[in-house]
């Protein structure tokens, strides 16, 4: 009996041992299945998730860009609209064209095109730094005007020589409403020289001329 009873013991132990395998093979592809399917889901989503954020962001980034452009840029100065007299006279020289409002908006416009406002920014603050006669009013515009235009830091830095740049330097050690008047000189030759042809040549002028000439006519 003892004997019989080890043999069904053996027997049991073997059928367990064989069923064994099987069912940590099955419960190990299950939980490979549900493995992937969880991981699939889960890539699936995060893919979204990502491409979700990254849209996001690339539209802040947009938005922003767009705000701090708009905020760098001032405003153009009020004016009434140019008459055709006064668009003629531009041709004439350019010391016509800077004298009016209308006109310097309108070469301000064209600068733009040539990623050079700058140029004309910096001598419109000059202008208005010599209005001044506050001192603490004065020493704070043309610290303003140092680091928007002097500075080599700035994105906005206009193109200076040396000697200018020494002499700036010198006069910022006390500001008044002359320390630019050198490099405002400088900046409006250079627009004179070098923008000033290009403007009468562009189609900026050429079709204010034509709109306001047909304008004209039909009066």
């Amino acid at each position: 009996p003892m004997g019989s009873e080890r043999m069904e013991m053996r027997k049991r132990q073997m059928a367990a041992t064989q069923e064994t395998p099987g069912a940590a093979q099955a419960q190990h592809g299950t939980g490979n299945r549900g493995s992937n399917a969880c991981c699939f889901c889960w890539c699936c989503c995060c893919s979204c998730s990502c491409l979700t954020v990254r849209n996001q962001e690339e539209e802040r980034a947009r938005r922003a860009s767009q705000e701090l452009q708009a905020e760098s840029i001032p405003n153009c100065e009020e004016s009434p609209a140019p008459t055709l007299e006064e668009v003629n006279a531009w041709a004439q020289s350019f010391d016509k064209l800077m004298l009016t409002p209308a006109g310097r908006n309108a070469f301000r416009e064209f600068l733009r095109t040539e990623f050079s406002e700058e140029n004309m920014l910096f001598w419109m603050a000059c202008e208005e730094l010599k209005q001044e006669s506050n001192k603490s009013v004065i020493e704070e515009k043309a610290r303003l005007i140092y680091e928007d235009y002097i500075s080599i830091l700035s994105p906005k830095e206009v193109s200076l020589d040396s000697r200018v740049r020494e002499v700036i330097n010198r006069n910022m050690l006390e500001p008044s409403q002359h320390t630019f008047d050198d490099a405002q000189l400088q900046i409006y030759t250079l627009m004179h020289r070098d923008s000033y042809p290009r403007f009468m040549n562009s189609a900026i002028y050429k079709d204010l001329l034509r709109s306001l000439s047909e304008k004209s006519i039909e009066a």
